[in-house]
C-alpha cells in the first residue's frame, strides 16, 4: 500500500500540470542539467527522462520493441487479464480512445500484463479479441517479471508489483501514461475516470498539433 501511495503522490503532482489548457504539455519525470559546447560556447541543456529500449511478445506472438513506437504518440498502461477490479473499467475507457484514433497512424497503445505466469500471448489474444481490438495499433504484451515491473516503476512511474496480501496476488495502479514521439512522459490520467480520459484525448490532440509545429 505504501508503494501505491508513493506513486500516487508523484503522479498526482505531475497530473496537476497536465490540465492547463493554455500551454504546452509539461515533460514529466526526472531531468538532468548537462553542459555542452555549441559554437564554442558552453551552455546548459536539460535532458529529460525517456522510456528505455524494451522487447516483449504481443498478443500475436510477435516480438515488439521500442522501435515500433518510434515517432509515435502512445498511451501505456499496466493490467492483467484476470483482474476483477479496475482493469475492465480501464480498458472500456481505453477502447473509446482506441476507436477515436484507429485510423490515425501516429497514435498507438501499449498495455503491459503484470501476470507473468498466466498472461501468455494466446491468453492476451483472447482478451484483445473479446475487447474488440483487431489491429496491431493496440499491443497487449508479455515480458519477464523484472522487465515489466522495472519499466513500470522506473520509466512510467506506475506502481505494479506482486503482493501476497492481495486476493489476486497482483497490484497495479490504473494510470494511463501519455508518451510523445521522443518517448518522453507528457501526461498521466486515471484510466477509471471518464473525465480524466477525456482530458487525455484533448492532450493527445495537443501533442499531435505540437508535432505538426515541430515539422515546420
Amino acid at each position: 500500500m505504501k508503494k501505491l501511495l508513493l506513486f500516487a503522490a508523484i503522479i498526482c503532482v505531475l497530473q496537476a500540470c497536465t490540465n492547463k489548457s493554455d500551454q504546452r504539455l509539461p515533460i514529466l519525470g526526472n531531468r538532468e542539467a548537462v553542459e555542452k559546447t555549441v559554437d564554442g560556447k558552453t551552455i546548459v541543456d536539460t535532458v529529460y527522462q525517456t522510456v528505455p529500449p524494451f522487447s516483449y511478445l504481443n498478443q500475436d506472438s510477435v516480438i515488439i520493441t521500442d522501435k515500433d513506437f518510434d515517432n509515435k504518440i502512445y498511451v501505456a498502461d499496466f493490467f492483467f487479464t484476470s483482474c476483477n477490479s479496475i482493469c475492465p473499467v480501464m480498458h472500456r475507457n481505453m477502447l473509446e480512445v482506441y476507436k477515436k484514433y484507429n485510423d490515425n497512424p501516429n497514435v498507438k497503445f501499449l498495455s503491459h500484463s503484470i501476470d507473468i505466469k498466466y498472461d501468455l500471448p494466446s491468453r492476451l489474444k483472447s482478451y484483445a479479441t473479446k475487447l474488440g481490438v483487431e489491429s496491431g495499433k493496440w499491443a497487449f504484451v508479455h515480458g519477464s517479471r523484472d522487465s515489466i515491473f522495472n519499466i513500470a516503476a522506473k520509466s512510467y512511474l506506475v506502481g505494479a508489483y506482486e503482493d501476497d496480501a492481495d486476493p489476486q496476488g497482483l497490484v497495479h495502479q490504473g494510470w494511463f501514461v501519455l508518451v510523445d514521439t521522443k518517448k518522453q512522459l507528457r501526461g498521466a490520467y486515471d484510466g477509471t475516470n471518464e473525465d480524466q480520459v477525456k482530458i487525455m484525448m484533448g492532450d493527445i490532440e495537443k501533442l499531435l498539433d505540437e508535432e505538426k509545429l515541430n515539422e515546420k
